[in-house]
């Protein structure tokens, strides 16, 4: 033990009598390592934002939403760009489709196998009247399923009744900012707020959820804390059922694209599934997907979407993507321990005479080797830990700069430590043997 403690000081004090060349030989590691912690960082934030996607939306959801005319007629111009006329005025006789009802809610409860419960949301902007003050806002339509799909808790209150539900009573619950827009620090629980000409009364106000603006924008979502919640017959009671003015658009599509009109027919704008299985989601949803076309005259005023299906393909490519990123670093590191090869080649070519002496007064093969193999391991050492600092600054950086989410882990730190110490060592055996291979004679001669 004492023999190798002791040539351990002795490479140490090589390295740093030859500082300058110690560091430019740990230049390839540190930039290695680096590279690695901070791809690590980008591969892991990227891996947590579409996981926090995921929790976001929800877990074996299918989403259909309804199309407008102007996005159906873009569809089919752009399927018969090339048919004529002829097969504009054949698409002009097409059946009308009643467009995305409650009944396509019941239907696809009772007739496709696994469904958990179904939500239907209708979107209206209101006029929000609260004493004096007057702001414009959202009045969503929902079940309260809603509220399970999405996570969301009561602060205080009650969810919806049957018997609000049954009888379209007027109702509401709010998110946490209406409370705080408009009731300050008043009591809003039990009390009545106006969405344009109805009186609600309020009956649970909704915990805080905290979403950052980037998965909003990315998710398209709404900020949940900023609507009002009602039953969903309530607003088409109370308020406006839009497929009641169906009637007046069927055979009117010409007229329609002539007055460049796109009156929203659907009475739903979204309905969302919970599936209880994730992995019959995409059978599920193909055959919504028929029933829905059957239902709807063989118009597809739909389009049927499987977040995690979307999201799990997205996190497949991101992980293709670290791997490659990983690899590029890994080259890095190759390189330096490369490097470090050449390096210490050289340096026995310069050190001949100083293994000569050490031979000679006693050292033996095993010495020389420990002693080259610990410069070796040291440099890279050094390499590693400059690595490091560097990784994790840059990766802050990068967060900073570049809007790009980074998490930097421990296994990611000690993954580079390791590799970086490990690159000193096996780089270092081979100019470790040739030095201890030297005949001392010779080497004295030099």
């Amino acid at each position: 033990m004492q023999r190798i403690i002791f040539n351990l000081i002795l490479a140490i004090e090589q390295v740093g009598l030859n500082k300058l060349r110690s560091f430019l030989t740990a230049l390839g590691i540190v930039f290695g390592v680096g590279a690695v912690i901070a791809m690590l960082a980008i591969g892991a934030g990227a891996r947590k934002s579409i996981l926090d996607q995921m929790k976001i939306i929800g877990v074996n959801n299918i989403v259909i939403e309804s199309l407008q005319a102007d996005e159906i007629e873009e569809e089919e111009d752009g399927d018969d760009g090339d048919t004529g006329s002829n097969n504009n005025a054949e698409n002009d006789k097409k059946p009308y489709s009643p467009g995305l009802t409650l009944a396509d809610a019941e239907i696809i409860m009772a007739t496709v196998p696994g469904v958990e419960f179904v939500s239907p949301e209708i979107e209206i902007q209101a006029t929000i009247i609260k004493d004096e003050i007057q702001k414009k806002g959202r009045c969503i339509g929902v079940y309260n399923g809603y509220f399970e799909l999405n996570n969301l808790q009561l602060r205080k209150g009650n969810f919806f009744s049957e018997t609000h539900v049954r009888n379209a009573r007027p109702v509401c619950v709010i998110g946490e900012n209406v409370e705080k827009r408009f009731f300050g620090g008043r009591q809003a629980l039990g009390s009545s707020i106006k969405v344009n000409n109805v009186w609600l009364e309020i009956i649970g106000v909704l915990e805080s959820k905290n979403v950052s603006k980037e998965s909003l924008s990315s998710l398209g979502l709404r900020n949940l804390n900023d609507d009002i919640y009602i039953p969903t017959k309530t607003l088409l009671v109370r308020f406006k059922d839009r497929s009641k003015f169906l009637a007046k658009l069927v055979g009117n599509r010409n007229r329609r694209r002539n007055n460049n009109t796109n009156e929203n027919t659907h009475q739903l704008d979204k309905l969302v599934v919970r599936m209880k299985e994730s992995n019959k989601l995409q059978v599920s949803a193909d055959l919504m997907a028929r029933i829905l076309y059957r239902r709807h005259n063989e118009v597809r005023d739909y389009q049927i979407q499987v977040p995690e299906l979307l999201l799990e393909q997205e996190q497949k490519t991101q992980d293709t993507f670290n791997f490659v990123l990983a690899a590029i670093a890994g080259i890095s590191l190759l390189v330096g321990g490369i490097g470090i090869m050449n390096i210490m080649l050289a340096s026995v070519l310069e050190r001949t005479k100083e293994i000569g002496i050490r031979r000679s007064l006693g050292a033996t093969q095993k010495d020389i080797v420990q002693q080259f193999v610990f410069e070796a391991v040291f440099i890279s050492f050094l390499g590693g830990m400059i690595g490091i600092i560097l990784g994790v600054i840059g990766a802050k950086l990068i967060a900073a700069s570049a809007d790009i989410p980074t998490v930097i882990s421990a296994w990611s730190i000690i993954l580079s430590f390791g590799v970086s110490s490990s690159v000193g060592l096996i780089f270092g055996i081979v100019p470790a043997r040739r030095a201890s291979q030297l005949d001392p004679i010779t080497a004295l001669r030099t």
